[in-house]
């Protein structure tokens, strides 16, 4: 009996000392994939509760459990909504991770008791009566083909969040989800890196960047990183090492959730290939150019985004936020309601112009959807020197001079300039499931067309 309770109590111990091992693992040095999953539901929940003001448990419902389906119960969700906070930690003692809304700069990474200052807030929303896109008044079509391609729960996808479509310069179908209205600011992911390029555009136009402009950051001065132009970062071919998606542990998701200086973060990665001679999608070269520009406009770069595009095109829903150190996160966190996205995609399709006046430099949005022949090797999607795609090798049987904004989760913004058509998608959607824009796109170009 009392080698049976020795046994027991030396079990026990071995028992208690794991627990306590485990639990001091998780408490001080807690793994990074469980790091950047709280902070990546924080901000989430944050930056959809105080920027797109939805409910904070419908937010939890449907996102974060999309997102983690087996971990959702394990997760604790605390949202302030008095001091406009959000914290998540794991059995809510571990791997604790919080985001703070500021106004104007949307939800950002913070530690515990950092409070973020405010920047340039939004415009206020106009309450014209004009037409969109000067105001927000539509009128939309009554044409049986396009309602029945906007109506149709196949061609709109799983977790269609809105649909609008513009021709000619005027609203005139549009559709939305559950939820959600003309008004819900929505995330475009990687569809930001073209409002991130325009802006970088716009700083060219100022006479603050060029596109050869090579020695960006003095950390790459006296090795080869020096030859990297601001036209390699814009094009994805600055051959910078970065893993944008694969594996469970991605350099995106490391820029994102962890680092606290993403500019930091991708500006020290290793040189594999020659600039200018490999295509390699990447957040991080995003972000690069994002800091370029805002090193570039100096003390006028936060109120910059607000000042020279949102507001002259009226985009009152838009914001772009930043990583905790103050860079903007241009790589995928531009919120702005579907039909500002909408006012984009019209701003590319009248190449840089609106009411009357250049915002871009002439021919600047010719160059940014210009091929980048490593691009595709022959083999698919054409990439656009300027944070688009090309419709050519994506298997779209669409006009030759069409090309899209594409964001993670099936976001796409689908500009036609010849048939002055706008196509904006933007949902929460799986791309393991097979589905396709293809068929709403081709449903809707059709159905633009003069019946015969």
């Amino acid at each position: 009996m009392r080698l049976v309770l020795k046994m027991f109590k030396f079990l026990f111990a071995i028992v208690l000392v794991g627990i306590l091992g485990l639990f001091g693992w998780l408490t001080f040095t807690p793994p990074d994939g469980l790091l950047s999953a709280t902070a990546a539901m924080a901000k989430m929940v944050c930056s959809n509760v105080f920027i797109a003001k939805r409910d904070a448990d419908t937010v939890i419902g449907t996102d974060v459990t999309f997102w983690l389906p087996r971990a959702v119960k394990y997760l604790k969700i605390s949202v302030d909504t008095a001091n406009q906070r959000v914290e998540v930690g794991y059995l809510g003692l571990f791997a604790k991770r919080s985001a703070q809304f500021g106004e104007g700069r949307g939800c950002a990474l913070v530690s515990k008791d950092e409070i973020r200052a405010h920047a340039t807030p939004p415009s206020a929303p106009t309450t014209s009566d004009a037409l969109w896109p000067a105001g927000e008044r539509v009128r939309l079509s009554d044409d049986k083909r396009l309602l029945a391609a906007l109506n149709d729960p196949a061609l709109q996808g799983p977790g269609m969040r809105a649909i609008v479509v513009v021709h000619d310069g005027r609203i005139v179908g549009e559709t939305y989800g559950g939820g959600f209205n003309a008004s819900t600011p929505l995330l475009g992911w990687s569809m930001t890196k073209a409002a991130n390029v325009a802006l970088a555009g716009m700083a060219i136009k100022d006479g603050k960047l060029s596109l050869d402009q090579q020695n960006l950051f003095p950390q790459w001065a006296g090795d080869a990183r020096a030859k990297i132009s601001v036209a390699d970062l814009m094009a994805m071919t600055s051959g910078l090492e970065w893993n944008e998606d694969r594996g469970n542990s991605t350099d995106a998701g490391r820029l994102e959730n962890l680092a606290q200086d993403a500019a930091a973060f991708a500006r020290d990665r290793a040189l594999v290939a020659p600039p200018g001679t490999k295509f390699n999608y990447s957040g991080g070269s995003s972000v690069l150019l994002t800091r370029l520009w805002q090193n570039a406009i100096d003390a006028e770069a936060r109120s910059y985004p607000q000042q020279r595009l949102f507001k002259p095109l009226g985009m009152t829903s838009a914001v772009l936020e930043s990583d905790p150190s103050g860079t903007f996160l241009g790589e995928g966190f531009l919120y702005a309601n579907a039909r500002d996205w909408a006012r984009f995609g019209e701003f590319l399709r009248l190449n840089g112009e609106w009411n009357g006046e250049q915002l871009l430099p002439i021919g600047f949005v010719d160059y940014m959807r210009s091929p980048v022949p490593a691009s595709d090797e022959g083999r698919g999607p054409v990439y656009g020197r300027g944070g688009v795609w090309l419709a050519l090798g994506q298997g779209f049987n669409l006009p030759a001079d069409t090309f899209m904004l594409q964001g993670h989760l099936r976001q796409v913004i689908t500009i036609i300039p010849s048939r002055k058509l706008v196509i904006l998608r933007m949902g929460l959607t799986r791309e393991d499931i097979g589905y396709s824009v293809a068929k709403l796109l081709y449903a809707i170009v059709a159905a633009s067309q003069p019946n015969n």
